[in-house]
């Protein structure tokens, strides 16, 4: 009986997460750029089985996550999808200092209805007629919305193109005005376009001239549970969830 009870706890012991034997169980919130929902969601999963803290996330465009934070809202880690909303938060001292990273990067790309008969190999194929509408997430604040734009000058055809603009919230909601065929195009980050099947790649900008998407992380400073979000940095730097970016078409950094 004593050995059989010996073994039982033994078992236990080996099935139990390393951290909950340890005496830290936590749940963390991490506010994360909208096109980060459902790879972040398959992580968060494993990041649980493998050590027994669990996450939440709060999706949405990464200008507004930035604003929630600086208001004060809980978050325990902010996974931008921009550098520029990063850099806001550290220069107000609202980052852990040491505790942030430039995890991803991603690409630019058109898309239309999958049915869509209109004809777009290359960014000014926009100014056509028949290219009534176009969805963008908020080109003055969010983060696809300033690349887009930013390519676009460069590219001397946002002007052309800048009446057709219909802005919208983020990538995941450009991403949705298309499927549901309410515009004729829009901009969307690569690893978007891949998650639907009512939508088509019209054309790819090339990653040698459009700019250079970077996601940065970090852990929030009024955080109260700093070493567990540290973990989670750690973690998305690991051969588990770098697995799963390379899946959803990422661009690992490092």
């Amino acid at each position: 009986m004593i050995l059989r009870k010996v073994l039982t706890a033994a078992l236990f012991l080996a099935l139990v997460p390393v951290q909950a034997v340890n005496g830290r169980t936590e749940e963390i919130l991490v506010s994360a750029a909208a096109s980060l929902t459902d790879v972040l969601s398959d992580i968060g999963k494993i990041f649980g089985s493998t050590t027994g803290n669990q996450t939440s996330f709060n999706f949405a465009g990464s200008s507004e996550l930035a604003r929630q934070i600086e208001e004060g809202a809980p978050a325990d880690v902010f996974f931008s999808a921009d550098l520029d909303k990063m850099d806001r938060l550290e220069q107000k001292g609202l980052i852990e200092t040491g505790a942030r990273k430039n995890v991803l990067s991603n690409q630019l790309a058109v898309i239309v209805p999958a049915d869509s008969k209109v004809k777009i190999e290359n960014p000014r194929d926009l100014l056509r007629p028949e290219v009534r509408r176009i969805a963008l997430a908020e080109p003055s604040i969010v983060p696809v919305g300033i690349y887009t734009k930013k390519y676009m000058s460069a590219e001397g055809l946002w002007g052309g193109i800048s009446g057709k603009i219909v802005p919208v919230l983020n990538a995941r909601a450009t991403l949705a005005s298309v499927e549901a065929g309410n515009v004729e195009a829009g901009f969307v980050y690569k690893t978007d376009a891949a998650m639907s099947k009512k939508v088509r790649v019209a054309h790819y900008v090339p990653l040698d001239r459009g700019p250079k998407i970077i996601y940065p992380v970090a852990v929030i400073k009024r955080s109260k549970k700093k070493e567990t979000a540290k973990d989670f940095l750690k973690f998305l730097s690991g051969p588990n969830a770098k697995s799963f970016f390379v899946k959803y078409g990422f661009v690992v950094l490092q």
